[in-house]
């Protein structure tokens, strides 16, 4: 079955998590994503671990670069440049995240390749955008988490600042990239030209403070930690049971009421202090006491079966473990087993977007670092045997 974009093919010069986990998500819907690496290491994160796979590929290598080619080309080589000029002659896209003026410097940066090829849409991801008082800072997930504010409301109530557990902001600014990516290849079908796309970590992680951000707009008061409760809704957040936990995320009365049923308390739907979702804020210390002490006297399966039976919204906390094994990630294809060209299978997450005419794929297992250098030189720039060896002897492969 055809992929949305097998029409599209990306030149990818980012490493770590950002870019390539945009591509992938490209990949994903069938691009042709050609992952330009440095001869010696390639991606830095082929070497963070353990764990390693069978093979020797880092698992944090593994999460963002299925579906794609890997070359080797080496960048401070003259015959190197003029290797990604020539496939950027040919790409529909092109992604980094070197500093500002890096690629410029070398002599591909967006106007010299526009020249080339006017119709090529120019992803650039930096920590600070290419303009303004901090563009030619680095940019790292934990370092715009800090310094944009989601580490300041993340967190027990008591205590320090804390980062999320996963990159959320260079997972985020990928899948920003990926929709910018989309409208700037929407808006070249109808006006035929590219365009050059600036994604900065600290935009990104600005942008989904949602209504955090909002309620300091609002009020002008800033927003404390709240730990694993929130802070205009209860009861939502976490309780302990007799062996686990279980989210609660009570957004309305009527939900509060069928709460209160299956806890055996149905008074408490009544009760003035409680009755409506600002007044049970205002009440917080009391109220969800009060939750707490009944919910420890049953196991977490118990409470999660009665209140999905009461058609209150509520889920086990789940450690890794069990979220991959749940029945509905198995349902959904949310694990899968991909074959691996010389070694044993590789076990990655799916992809989240269910398509019904052109569904995301996974194709190819994660490629090692080179391996598709002379395919790609033989099938997309024409060079022979020869040429390649040439290539290869001069360093720039």
């Amino acid at each position: 079955m055809p992929g949305a974009l097998d029409d599209i093919l990306i030149l990818d010069l980012s490493r770590v998590l950002a870019g390539p986990y945009g591509t992938m998500v490209l990949s994903d819907f069938g691009a042709r994503v050609v992952k330009v690496e440095q001869p010696g290491q390639g991606d830095e994160t082929r070497t963070w671990g353990p764990p390693f796979a069978a093979d020797g590929q880092s698992a944090y290598f593994l999460c963002a670069n299925r579906n794609k080619e890997s070359i080797t080309v080496n960048l401070r080589s003259p015959e190197g440049r003029a290797i990604v000029r020539a496939l950027a002659a040919r790409a529909d896209v092109l992604i980094e995240n070197f500093k500002v003026g890096t690629m410029a410097a070398l002599g591909l940066g967006y106007e010299s390749l526009r020249e080339l090829n006017p119709g090529l849409v120019y992803c650039a991801i930096t920590g600070y955008g290419q303009d303004g008082p901090y563009a030619r800072r680095p940019g790292y997930d934990t370092v715009i988490q800090a310094q944009g504010g989601l580490m300041s409301v993340t967190g027990p109530a008591e205590g320090g600042p804390f980062k999320v557990g996963v990159a959320v902001v260079d997972i985020t600014a990928g899948l920003y990239a990926a929709s910018a990516i989309l409208a700037a290849l929407h808006h070249r079908a109808r006006a035929g030209e590219g365009q050059l796309i600036d994604i900065a970590l600290f935009d990104v992680q600005l942008s989904w403070l949602a209504n955090v951000a909002s309620a300091y707009l609002v009020s002008g008061s800033p927003p404390a930690r709240q730990g694993n409760a929130h802070a205009t809704i209860v009861p939502y957040q976490p309780f302990a049971a007799a062996d686990g936990h279980v989210m609660v995320a009570v957004g309305n009365d009527g939900q509060f009421a069928r709460l209160c049923g299956a806890l055996g308390r149905p008074e408490w739907a009544t009760d003035p202090r409680f009755t409506s979702n600002p007044a049970r804020v205002a009440a917080r210390d009391e109220l969800v006491p009060m939750i707490a002490e009944v919910m420890a006297g049953r196991p977490a399966a118990a409470w999660v079966e009665a209140l999905l039976a009461a058609d209150v919204p509520c889920a086990p906390v789940n450690d890794i473990p069990a979220a991959l094994a749940d029945p509905q990630a198995q349902a959904r294809g949310m694990v899968r087993e991909i074959p691996a060209e010389g070694g044993p299978p590789v076990r990655l997450v799916g992809p989240a977007p269910k398509l019904s005419a052109t569904p995301a794929a996974v194709r190819s297992a994660p490629p090692r670092h080179g391996q598709h250098t002379e395919a790609v030189l033989r099938e997309l720039l024409g060079y022979d045997q020869a040429r390649i060896a040439e290539l290869r002897e001069s360093g720039a492969i």
